[in-house]
């Protein structure tokens, strides 16, 4: 009797048999009993040594076939991505050396320090019709590296008598809020008439891009 993995080879030997007196005829009748996985299964060899008179002799060997091996599991290599990028789910695949495989996904998103920023973590797991198992971890990095696209009021020259517009900036961002945050200098000159406003606007986002 012996034992083997299922994936593995099966000798099949012969039997042999020797009597008092005359030839001897060995006949083989092979049964295979299911298990409880297409992995795991019997092989029962019953040899049976007839003598010219007709005198018998029966012995069973058994074969226990089994899958211990878990699935190799393939998954999706980790990256990098922008956030504003599209994020690829790829699925993984799993082979196996005898049975049916199931992969299940388990996905996790941490959040980061901003609103762009965060890690999605795929966790596999291949398990085979005989319970074994093989798990492996993606991780998706996710971040924001791009500064606000600022848009501010044009340069314009007006007389000293008129009236100064001040208008607004405007911010957008590829991920999350944008924080718009202003300074004034006034550069005079000679004449008290004559000076210049220099408006610096700066946008911050979450992650703390900038554009000014």
């Amino acid at each position: 009797d012996y034992t083997v993995e299922c994936s593995d080879e099966m000798p099949m030997l012969d039997a042999t048999a020797s009597d008092n007196c005359g030839e001897v005829v060995v006949e083989v009748v092979r049964e295979d009993i299911p298990g409880d996985a297409a992995g795991n299964y019997t092989i029962l060899r019953t040899f049976t040594a007839t003598d010219d008179a007709g005198n018998l002799t029966s012995v069973i060997q058994t074969i226990t076939v089994e899958d211990t091996t878990a699935p190799v599991l393939t998954i999706p290599a980790d990256y990098t991505v922008e956030c504003s990028d599209e994020i690829v789910l790829d699925e993984a695949s799993a082979t196996d050396n005898c049975c049916e495989i199931v992969i299940e996904l388990v996905e996790i998103v941490t959040p980061g320090n901003a609103t762009g920023n965060y890690t999605i973590t795929r966790t596999f797991t291949a398990t085979d019709d005989c319970g074994n198992s093989s798990m492996a971890t993606q991780t998706i990095t996710v971040q924001d590296t791009t500064a606000p696209e600022l848009t501010i009021p044009a340069d314009y020259t007006v007389e000293c008598d008129e009236e100064l517009v001040f208008d607004d900036a405007s911010a957008t961002d590829n991920c999350g809020t944008v924080e718009i945050t202003l300074e004034e200098v006034t550069v005079e000159t000679a004449c008290a008439q004559e000076y210049s406003i220099e408006r610096t606007f700066t946008a911050t986002d979450d992650c703390g891009n900038s554009s000014s």
